[in-house]
C-alpha cells in the first residue's frame, strides 16, 4: 500500500479532477461489460490461471456455484472469518463480504485477527465504516470456548501469517474455505478453495462474486455502500491504485462504482501519518543502505501498534532516485503476549523481480514447513519469530546485542541475492 499524505488545495483539487476521470473511466468499462463439494487437498504448485479473461468469468461462475453449496450445507452455523495478524484493506474488505454473504444462509460469521490495525488508513476504514472486526489475541482465544464455532475460514490469506491457525488447528476447528490471491503457501485441506494468483486482490473475486448473484448490492442499504466502499478500497491499495490492475480488477472497480461512497473512501485515503511513523520512517533512512538499486533498512525495535510503520517505510524507500527495491525491517514487541517477531516489507517497482519468490529464497521455511514470508506483485513480507530469545529487553546491552545479531543477519540473507559477486544465482533472474 502506498503512503498518503497532507496534501496542499492544489494537490487535493487535482486528486479531485483525477478521481472525477477515473470515475467516466470506470463507468465506460461498465457499459462494455454488462452484456456440497468432498473435501479438497489443495497441493503446492497447482494453479488455474487463466489464458484470457473469459476463462476467468468461467472459472469464477464455477467458484460460485462450488461455494453455494458449502454455504448451504453450513446453514444454521456460527464461523470465524481469519485475517493475517495485520490485515489490510484487502482483507477487511473481503471478509465483511463474505460476512454478508454468510448472513443469507443463516451462517454468522466474526472477522478476527491476532495482530493489530496500525496504518492510519486501516484504522480509518474500520472507524468510518462500522466494519464488524475483532482482535483475538493468543491470551484472547485461551478464554474462548471455541467449541461454539463449527468452523473456519481464511481469506487474503493462506494461515501463514496468523497465529491464531494453529490454535484453531490444534482445537479440531475444521476449515471450511480459502479464498486468496496470492501465490499458494503450502498443502492446505479444506471443503471450498478459490485461490488465483493471478488476479490482484482479493476484493476483486468477492466483487465477482457479487457481480454473478451472491449478494445483490443495493445502494439504498448503508451497511452495502460502506462495504463496496471498502472493497473499492482494498482494490485499489492492492493494485497501486489500479496502476497494476488487469481486466478483471477493472471490471470489478467498474462495477463497485455504481454503489460505493466516494466521499467515504477520500476521507479513508486522507488520513494522516502518526509522528510515531513518521520516526521509523526517519530511522529507515538513515539506517538504509544501497546496493544494486536495492535499499536495505534495519529500524530497530518497535511496539506492536506501530507494526504497519514498516511496509510505510519501504514505501517511502522505494521512491528514492536509483532505487528499485526497498527492504525494511524492524523488532516487534507484543507486550500482551511477550512474543518478539522480525517483521519485514518489501517493496519494488522493478518488473522482473518477483517478490514471493525472492523473500522465500532469502528466508526459507521454518521448521514445520512453513515459508517465513511471501508476496506478490510489487509487494511482500516476512515474520520470523525469536522465539527463545525474546524478551529481556530491560537489558539494554543484551538488547543491543540481539538486535545486532539480527540486524547482521537478516541484512547477510539479503545480500546474498542482492549482491551478485557474493551469489552464483544471476540477478537477471529477479
Amino acid at each position: 500500500m502506498l503512503p498518503k499524505s497532507s496534501a496542499s488545495q492544489p494537490e487535493n483539487l487535482q486528486t479531485t479532477k483525477d478521481k472525477a476521470l477515473e470515475d467516466v473511466q470506470l463507468k465506460k468499462i461498465a457499459d462494455r461489460g454488462r452484456k456440497s463439494q468432498p473435501k479438497k487437498e489443495i497441493k503446492s504448485g497447482e494453479s488455474e490461471t487463466p489464458t484470457h479473461f473469459s476463462r476467468g468469468s468461467s472459472i469464477a461462475e464455477q467458484k460460485i456455484e462450488e461455494l453455494k453449496k458449502i454455504l448451504g450445507a453450513h446453514k444454521r452455523e456460527h464461523h470465524l472469518i481469519v485475517l493475517q495478524d495485520f490485515p489490510d484493506p484487502d482483507a477487511l474488505s473481503s471478509a465483511w463480504a463474505y460476512k454478508l454473504i454468510a448472513e443469507q444462509y443463516d451462517i454468522k460469521c466474526e472477522i478476527i485477527y491476532a495482530g493489530a490495525l496500525s496504518h492510519q488508513e486501516n484504522i480509518a476504514l474500520v472507524k468510518l465504516t462500522s466494519l464488524p472486526s475483532q482482535r483475538w489475541s493468543l491470551q484472547t482465544i485461551k478464554g474462548k470456548d471455541l467449541s461454539l464455532y463449527q468452523g473456519f475460514v481464511l481469506l487474503d490469506n493462506q494461515g501463514t501469517t496468523s497465529q491464531l491457525v494453529p490454535v484453531l488447528e490444534k482445537a479440531g476447528m475444521p476449515l471450511l474455505s480459502v479464498i486468496d490471491h496470492h501465490n499458494l503457501q503450502g498443502d492446505l485441506k479444506s471443503e471450498f478453495s478459490d485461490i488465483r494468483p493471478y488476479v490482484r486482490s482479493t476484493a476483486t473475486i468477492f466483487t465477482q462474486y457479487l457481480q454473478l448473484g451472491l449478494l445483490d448490492l443495493d445502494s439504498s442499504i448503508s451497511q452495502h455502500v460502506k462495504c463496496a466502499t471498502a472493497l473499492m478500497h482494498g482494490l485499489h491499495s492492492d493494485t497501486n491504485r489500479l496502476m497494476e490492475a488487469k481486466e478483471e480488477d477493472f471490471m470489478a472497480a467498474a462495477y463497485l462504482s455504481k454503489f460505493y461512497d466516494a466521499q467515504l473512501l477520500n476521507a479513508v485515503l486522507q488520513a494522516t501519518r502518526s509522528k510515531r511513523v513518521m520516526d521509523v520512517i526517519e530511522r529507515a533512512l538513515k539506517n538504509r543502505m544501497v546496493q544494486n538499486n536495492f535499499s536495505i533498512a534495519g529500524v530497530g525495535y518497535l511496539r506492536y501498534d506501530d507494526r504497519d510503520a514498516i511496509p510505510q517505510a519501504a514505501d517511502f524507500l522505494v521512491t528514492e532516485e536509483n532505487v528499485h527495491t526497498a527492504v525494511v525491517y524492524g523488532l516487534v514487541h507484543d507486550e500482551d503476549d511477550e512474543l518478539e517477531v522480525v517483521i519485514g516489507s518489501l517493496r519494488t517497482n522493478k518488473l522482473t523481480l518477483d517478490p514471493d519468490e525472492f523473500i522465500k529464497q532469502a528466508f526459507g521455511k521454518d521448521s514445520t514447513g512453513r515459508f517465513f514470508g511471501g508476496g506478490r506483485s510489487s509487494a511482500g513480507g516476512f515474520e520470523i519469530p525469536m522465539g527463545f530469545l525474546s524478551g529481556g529487553n530491560e537489558n539494554g546491552t543484551y538488547a543491543k546485542m540481539k538486535w545486532e545479531v539480527f540486524d547482521f543477519q537478516i541484512k547477510q540473507k539479503l545480500l546474498r541475492l542482492v549482491n551478485p559477486r557474493d551469489n552464483p544465482i544471476s540477478s537477471e533472474e529477479f
